[in-house]
């Protein structure tokens, strides 16, 4: 009887060691960026107001003088402006020419509130945006219906209104508007802490504060269903039709929404300048914000707040510089040079260097 030999049991091979998957990091790190970018753009401008770095030919004065922080709250509130208007052409593909019209109504009404009616800035503020999205609903709901003799009909209508509104503010009926001077400021019904050159910090964090929540509210809607809606409309709207959607209802949202967004940047508007003009009910103002939208990028996340800080930075500074031209003439050189070299906009560069 022979005996049977058991095998030896031979020793588990180790585990081979796991590894990231190729491009694991780079995927985290791409998840981590549209996060981490704008907190760091808000924390830079948050701490703006406690540098007194002196950058000469650029500004006229350290980073937290009066008139730099002046300067930066102006740049941020174009920039929200540029965006909330971008919310229209960029992400539903609606060319209005009529935008200023809004934004001339939040300076102009918030002023009258406070003259006429004895309000204080917030409500009367509050009240001018409430009566601004109630005639951007109006007007809105009359200009869309122009949409079945094409797109050119919309921004005709829009162009319209603007200047009814535009040709009112100028004759100054009653004495309400000023006319041509526009209205100063009407500091009694303002808080102290918005006042004088000293309060300039103040108005710097308040138009920050503008541009934190038109970028909230445009992120966020748009990432939302009707932002998918939106972008569907703009590419193909008897999709959505047949789907069941309702192209119109879609594009009034969107309508009053951005001309609600314009109404408080006319708010912001008349604290920084100290004043409400007559230029911000111009079809032209309208224009300019187009420029902003392109010249950034239409349609972005960051496109038309960097083309609406940027544009508004050169404007503001080139009739400082003696450059022996027209401001105009070099804005509108290097806008079409931009647009030359990048059709989609300056933030366009960088996403095709990083394709």
């Amino acid at each position: 009887m022979t005996a049977t030999r058991t095998p030896r049991a031979t020793p588990a091979a180790p585990a081979p060691a796991v590894k990231d998957a190729p491009g694991a990091e780079d995927g985290l790190l791409r998840r981590l960026r549209p996060a981490t970018v704008p907190v760091a753009v808000l924390l830079v401008l948050a701490l703006l107001p406690y540098s007194a770095l002196d950058i000469p030919v650029l500004l006229d004065g350290p980073v937290n003088s009066p008139g730099s922080l002046q300067l930066f709250a102006l740049c941020l509130v174009f920039g929200a402006l540029a965006l909330g208007y971008d919310l229209m052409f960029g992400r539903t593909g609606l060319l209005s020419f009529g935008h200023a019209l809004y934004i001339a109504g939040g300076s102009y009404g918030t002023q009258l509130a406070m003259t006429e009616l004895g309000l204080g800035l917030l409500p009367a503020a509050l009240l001018t945006l409430l009566l601004g999205a109630l005639a951007a609903f109006v007007l809105g709901a009359v200009s869309l219906r122009t949409l079945a003799l094409g797109s050119v009909g919309f921004a005709m209508v829009t162009l319209a209104f603007a200047q009814a509104g535009s040709i009112y503010v100028e004759r100054n009926p009653g004495g309400l508007t000023g006319g041509e001077e526009g209205l100063p400021l009407y500091v009694d019904g303002v808080p102290d802490a918005l006042v004088g050159v000293q309060n300039t910090v103040n108005v710097y964090w308040l138009a920050l504060a503008y541009l934190v929540l038109v970028a909230g509210v445009v992120w966020t809607v748009t990432a939302r269903p009707a932002g998918r809606v939106w972008q569907a409309i703009r590419d193909n709207e008897q999709r959505v039709a047949v789907l069941g959607r309702s192209p119109f209802a879609h594009k009034l949202g969107a309508f009053v929404l951005a001309s609600s967004l314009a109404v408080l940047g006319g708010v912001l508007h008349l604290l920084v300048t100290a004043g409400a003009t007559p230029h911000t009910s111009t079809p032209e103002f309208t224009l300019t914000l187009l420029v902003m939208v392109v010249l950034g990028g239409s349609g972005t996340r960051w496109g038309p707040v960097v083309g609406g800080v940027l544009f508004t930075y050169l404007d503001q500074r080139l009739g400082g510089w003696d450059l022996g031209v027209e401001p105009m003439l070099i804005l509108g050189s290097l806008f079409v040079l931009a647009v030359y070299l990048a059709p989609g906009g300056i933030t366009a560069l960088g996403r095709r260097r990083n394709a």
